[in-house]
């Protein structure tokens, strides 16, 4: 049985996220502690919210170097996969006119920009388009649901491994290196979201 740690930061949706790796049989730990993340088997960074609000939880808990050193599978979910990137225009009226991440993959997350046919955030099922292979999309094909909930989108480059449609590229699962993020909740995305945790909780640590 897979062991997977979960980094609670008051951030996150983080009972959910634990409920959908208990139903596939993890060993779900929940935690603030830097010595926790150092000694992890995996991680899952969950997030809900604000980028820049969710940089100060992790700074405040001195999480956040303890995650940029961190060598074995790491997860980021819905706002977890933005924290991944280098920075964010949320928070454009901060001083520094918007949020350093993570700077775990190149880019700058930037806002869905409105039109008639793409409101925003962007809320509801999307269709995935895979774009190269990848572990975690073992069992995933192309036209596969995923349930998203977000206003800002991370930019479309080499990390991207599936996107969604929303009448702009929307990356929705990422990877570089031993990091991945799924922009979607697979928590809520039935079989495929257990799928794509399943095939999480089996990558080699």
């Amino acid at each position: 049985m897979s062991e997977v740690t979960l980094i609670g930061y008051g951030s996150g949706n983080v009972a959910s996220v634990r409920f959908a790796l208990e139903r596939l049989g993890a060993r779900v730990r929940i935690t603030d502690d830097p010595a926790d993340v150092d000694e992890a088997e995996r991680i899952i960074l969950p997030g809900v919210g604000a980028a820049g609000y969710a940089m100060q939880r992790l700074k405040a808990l001195d999480l956040i170097e303890p995650l940029r050193r961190f060598q074995r599978p790491l997860l980021g979910v819905c706002l977890g996969q933005q924290l991944l990137f280098d920075a964010s225009a949320e928070d454009e009226d901060a001083e520094n006119g918007g949020a350093d991440l993570l700077g775990l993959i190149p880019g700058r997350v930037e806002a869905i920009l409105p039109a008639p046919s793409r409101p925003s955030p962007h809320m509801g099922w999307s269709r995935l388009t895979t774009r190269r292979d990848d572990p975690l999309l073992d069992g995933v094909k192309d036209g596969d649901w995923a349930y998203f909930v977000h206003g800002y989108v991370c930019p479309d480059g080499p990390a991207t491994l599936a996107a969604a449609d929303y009448g702009v590229a929307v990356p929705a699962m990422v990877n570089s290196a031993n990091r991945w993020g799924c922009q979607f909740h697979p928590e809520r995305s039935a079989a495929l979201g257990a799928r794509i945790l399943k095939n999480f909780l089996e990558l080699p640590a």
